[in-house]
């Protein structure tokens, strides 16, 4: 069996540009919801001897100058605050409230300048991008020595863009997450964005290896057919990977705990994107892209 998957590749781009844009709308009206680590403020993490309700210990805390406070559950009688920097008798007092409530016993304290927050933002948006532009060029430079029917820049430019749309749609998600689930961007879900993209460059370079060979192999003949022809060849092989993945990942958000669930969602969300822009828009970018200089050339 030989599927064409490039005959369908316009209904890939419609599923992957709504999502694209729906994805940027909630991005544009929400924003991200970044976590102290980015903004500035403290981290307390507690347990109870009987753990109150969230709104208990919000209305306890409510006499203090602690700006919003966000109480997240750990376990069965943990907690995680976290609420604006405070001074170390604003802590205390933090401290006596809290036992008022229940015993407690402080597990961790973590106070983080506004000034480094900021700093680590723009660290990480630095990051990210020269990760996107090492990518690229990496791949440009590795299918070199495949200059027909598609120029080797075209690889990497076509990679970039899935890339981007590998990126775009968890952080429209978790943009929506973060307006009404109070979802927060952090430095694990920075570290699994980074992680999809690597696990998506690389589905995505062994499908162009394999079209790498096949036209060597088989020579130009029809660039459609040979793309197909690869798809065919590696889509088990990506199939398999992402699912096995997802796998171990939907058991690390079912059963892992709090503290890792939003971990595992956005490197679920981010592979199953991977996989899909790695056979369904990458590839058939390269015959679109083809298409068009063809029909440019034929205009001159």
């Amino acid at each position: 069996m030989n599927f064409q998957f490039t005959k369908y590749s316009k209904i890939y781009y419609i599923i992957s540009g709504v999502l694209m844009a729906v994805s940027i709308a909630a991005l544009v009206m929400y924003g991200l919801k970044f976590g102290i680590e980015f903004n500035g403020g403290s981290n307390m993490q507690v347990e109870f001897e009987n753990r109150p309700t969230n709104e208990a210990i919000r209305e306890k805390l409510s006499g203090i100058d602690l700006g919003e406070v966000i109480v997240k559950p750990t376990g069965e009688k943990g907690a995680v605050l976290q609420f604006r920097g405070v001074e170390e008798s604003t802590h205390q007092q933090i401290l006596s409230k809290l036992n008022e409530l229940s015993a407690t016993t402080e597990k961790s304290f973590q106070f983080i300048g506004p000034s480094i927050g900021q700093e680590l933002r723009n660290k990480t948006i630095i990051a990210i991008a020269l990760a996107l532009l090492a990518i690229t060029l990496y791949i440009a430079f590795a299918f070199r020595k495949v200059s027909k029917p598609v120029a080797s820049w075209k690889y990497g430019i076509t990679s970039l863009i899935a890339l981007v749309h590998d990126i775009v749609i968890p952080l429209g998600v978790f943009a929506v997450l973060g307006k009404f689930y109070d979802a927060e961007i952090t430095i694990p879900i920075i570290a699994a964005l980074l992680t999809v993209l690597g696990f998506s460059v690389h589905d995505t370079i062994v499908i162009f290896d394999r079209i790498r060979e096949n036209i060597l192999r088989r020579g130009m003949g029809n660039f459609s057919e040979t793309v197909d022809w690869s798809l065919n060849q590696t889509i088990g092989r990506s199939l398999s990977t992402v699912f096995s993945t997802l796998l171990a990942l939907l058991a690390i958000f079912f059963f892992g705990g709090e503290t890792l669930k939003y971990f595992s969602l956005a490197l679920i969300i981010g592979i199953t994107s991977g996989a899909y822009s790695s056979i369904f828009i990458a590839s058939p970018l390269l015959v679109s892209w083809r298409a068009w200089d063809e029909r440019k050339s034929s205009k001159k």
